[in-house]
C-alpha cells in the first residue's frame, strides 16, 4: 500500500482537498481528507490526445516549413525523415520520447502512427519497455486494424478511407481522422466517416459545431503545433461549448511532447478556465480512448503526478490548479506513478 498525501485535485472539478491518495495494487482505493504537512500537489497523471512520436528521429526539421511542405503525406520533410531512418532509430527515437513523457507525468498518448502495420509494430516495439501507454490509432491498409487499437486517418482530402472506415466498425475499434487544419473543406467530410475522433478543427465554422454536437464527436486539439505551422488558432471556447475536447501535443518534430508546456499555451492565449485546461489534458483524453485513468478517485487506475508545491518555481502560488497549469514543468516533478 502507498500514500501520496498534500494538495489532492480529485474528481472531475480538481477542487483542492488537503489529504491523501491511498493507492493498493495499483488501483486507487481512497482519497481521504486529513491533517497533513505535505506541500506536494497531487494530480491525475496526463493524456495527451493527439501525438505523432515517430518524427522523433527528425527533431526540427519542420523549422521554417509550412504545413503541406513539413507533415504533408506522402512526400513532406517528415514523411522523408521517416523513410530514411532504420526500423533500430525509429524503435529508439520513439523510446526516448516515451521515457520523456513518463518522466514529465503522461500516463498515455494517443498516437497516429504512420508507415502501416510496420509503423505500429515499430511503436509496440518502443512501448513494450515504457511505462506510458500508447493508443495507437494505425494507418495504411485496413489489415493494420489486427495490431492497432484504431485507424487514424490522414485527411478526407488525402484520400477515400470508406474500406478502412468499415473494416474499424468491423472491428470495433474507434476511426479517427484530421479535419479542418488547413481550411474547412475536409471537415464535413471528415464528419461523413462518423468518426469516434475528430483532430485539429483549427477552421471550424458555426455549421460545423452545430453537426458535431448533433453528432456527439469528440475532438483533440493541438494549439502549439498549428501555431508553428502558421495554420491558425482552433476554436476551443466554441468547440468546448459544443462538445468533449483533449489536448495533444502533435508532431514530436514541432514541438517537445510536454503537456505542461502545452497546458501553459492553452491557458494564456485562449478564452478557457484553468480547470477546462487540466480537464482537456487528463480525463478528456482517457474518455476517448476508454482508458482507465486521468482522474483520481477510487476504484480509478492509479495514474498520478506528484508536484513539488515548496519548489522555487511554484513556491508561493495561490491556486494549485493555475500553479500546475501555467506554471509547473518538469523539474517540478517529485513522482510520477504509472
Amino acid at each position: 500500500m502507498q500514500q501520496f498525501e498534500g494538495t489532492v485535485l480529485a474528481g472531475r472539478s480538481f477542487e483542492p482537498i488537503r489529504g491523501r491518495v491511498v493507492v493498493d495494487d495499483e488501483r486507487i482505493t481512497a482519497v481521504e481528507e486529513t491533517v497533513t504537512d505535505s506541500t506536494d500537489i497531487v494530480l491525475p497523471a496526463f493524456v495527451n490526445a493527439h501525438t505523432h512520436i515517430g518524427d522523433s528521429v527528425a527533431k526540427e526539421a519542420g523549422v521554417g516549413l509550412d504545413l503541406h511542405a513539413a507533415v504533408a503525406p506522402p512526400d513532406s520533410e517528415k514523411h522523408r525523415r521517416l523513410a530514411a531512418a532504420s526500423r533500430e532509430e525509429l524503435v529508439a527515437a520513439m523510446g526516448r520520447t516515451l521515457r520523456f513523457m513518463e518522466q514529465t507525468g503522461t500516463a498515455a498518448h494517443l498516437d497516429f502512427r504512420e508507415s502501416g502495420e510496420a509503423g505500429t509494430e515499430a511503436l509496440r516495439a518502443a512501448a513494450d519497455d515504457a511505462a506510458t501507454d500508447a493508443f495507437i490509432f494505425g494507418s495504411g491498409p485496413a489489415s493494420v486494424l489486427e495490431i492497432a487499437d484504431g485507424y487514424g486517418a490522414s485527411g478526407a482530402n488525402d484520400d477515400d478511407f470508406a474500406v478502412e472506415r468499415a473494416a474499424a466498425r468491423e472491428a470495433n475499434k474507434p476511426f479517427a481522422i484530421h479535419a479542418g487544419e488547413p481550411d474547412a473543406t475536409d471537415i464535413h467530410p471528415a464528419l461523413d466517416y462518423e468518426p469516434e475522433l475528430l483532430v485539429h478543427m483549427v477552421h471550424a465554422a458555426a455549421e460545423h459545431l452545430e453537426r458535431v454536437a448533433d453528432e456527439e464527436v469528440p475532438i483533440a486539439v493541438c494549439p502549439r503545433a498549428n501555431t508553428v505551422l502558421g495554420v491558425g488558432r482552433p476554436p476551443i471556447r466554441e468547440l468546448l461549448d459544443h462538445t468533449t475536447v483533449a489536448l495533444g501535443t502533435d508532431n514530436v518534430m514541432l514541438n517537445p511532447p510536454s503537456m505542461f508546456r502545452e497546458m501553459a499555451f492553452t491557458a494564456k492565449t485562449f478564452d478557457v478556465t484553468d480547470r477546462e485546461v487540466l480537464r482537456m489534458a487528463t480525463i478528456a483524453g482517457a474518455e476517448i480512448a476508454d482508458l482507465d485513468c486521468g482522474l483520481i478517485e477510487a476504484g480509478r487506475r492509479a495514474a498520478l503526478l506528484v508536484v513539488d508545491g515548496d519548489s522555487d518555481n511554484l513556491s508561493g502560488t495561490i491556486d494549485p490548479v493555475s500553479a500546475v497549469v501555467r506554471r509547473a514543468t518538469g523539474l517540478d516533478v517529485k513522482a510520477v506513478v504509472l
